[in-house]
């Protein structure tokens, strides 16, 4: 019991000793407030285009998180807010008035009909905007608050249409010929990219129309053997792309044309549906690939997917993160600059 008591008396003084200590001791200074900058997303991610819409959602939400914590602004915290357009116009239009009255003044997202007829609001409200999806009616003529991270759709087929002219080496012109979806975004390249071919000397057939997502293409396909097409392009998604080549595949004309498409037809999805007969696919690449990991920008990709999903990621539309990784640089510089 002594002993016991010896021990309370030397606690009750150590506690003494403490108490005094702290009242002695100068006041903690208050904690700094973190700030908050948002930014929104308007994109479809339900209806047509939510498999791919999706997978570019995921790169953004991980990017978000990854900025944050890797790299980050002293003091702020960057958050991002969504909206589901479902691919239509007036959930895209009421998403960016209630941002905006929200205070958010950086947007993106591949909502490109409500970006197109937002157009005149900008300067106005002050909103600066990273399309997901360069259509050229958003980036021509050029518009001083919206920006893309890649050229139009017409300026990719382009660069094919250039490597076809380069590469042929029959007397006879080459014919070629679009396969699309009917909607803004499937008739681009088909429109404009079709008279930039032309102009260069190559043939181009009647375009083809299939759904945002295909059953059975084999009367379109038929129709451009039947009218002798050397180049079929499809500009598509990879659910479409991946339904395209397997009819063609069992058609036996993947070897009799060379098919080609645009950046969002190929990934994993479709490498992995469309089997062997997605070999030999032509398109120009708006990115680099997860293997090219030498590159910083890609390492750091991969290391961010590895990071959040546990794997690498075989899709363009991860790379929706690109938009972000813009966007929060010009956050932090405008930070750094302005305050």
């Amino acid at each position: 019991m002594i002993r016991e008591r010896r021990l309370g008396s030397i606690l009750a003084a150590g506690l003494i000793a403490l108490f005094l200590f702290t009242a002695c001791a100068p006041a903690a200074a208050p904690p700094v407030e973190e700030k908050v900058v948002e930014v929104g997303i308007i994109s479809p991610l339900t209806g047509p285009y939510a498999a791919v819409e999706q997978i570019s959602m995921m790169g953004r939400v991980d990017y978000t998180k990854y900025f944050n914590e890797e790299k980050g602004i002293p003091g702020v915290t960057v958050q991002m807010r969504w909206v589901d357009s479902r691919g239509e116009l007036a959930p895209g239009i009421s998403a960016y008035r209630r941002f905006v009255e929200s205070g958010i003044h950086v947007m993106c997202g591949s909502e490109n009909r409500a970006w197109e007829a937002l157009k005149p609001s900008y300067e106005k409200d002050q909103v600066v905007v990273i399309t997901g999806s360069p259509v050229e009616s958003l980036l021509y003529p050029v518009h001083p608050w919206i920006y893309s991270c890649a050229p139009s759709w017409s300026e990719e087929f382009a660069v094919v249409a250039d490597y076809i002219m380069e590469n042929w080496q029959e007397p006879s012109l080459p014919k070629l010929a679009f396969i699309i979806f009917d909607n803004p975004w499937g008739w681009e390249p088909a429109t404009t990219g079709a008279k930039y071919a032309e102009s260069i000397g190559i043939e181009m057939l009647p375009t083809e129309v299939v759904a945002v997502m295909p059953l059975d293409s084999t009367p379109n396909l038929l129709r451009l053997s039947e009218r002798g097409a050397d180049f079929v392009y499809i500009h598509h998604i990879q659910p479409g792309a991946m339904a395209v080549l397997k009819d063609a595949g069992r058609l036996g004309l993947i070897d009799k044309i060379q098919f080609c498409g645009c950046w969002p037809c190929a990934g994993e999805a479709m490498l992995k549906g469309a089997g062997a007969s997605a070999e030999g696919f032509l398109c120009a690449r708006e990115m680099p690939t997860p293997d090219e990991t030498e590159i910083p920008g890609v390492a750091m990709m991969v290391d961010m997917m590895k990071k959040y999903r546990g794997k690498v990621i075989w899709s363009a539309e991860y790379a929706g993160a690109k938009d972000l990784i813009i966007e929060y640089e010009a956050i932090r510089i405008a930070i750094e600059e302005v305050g």
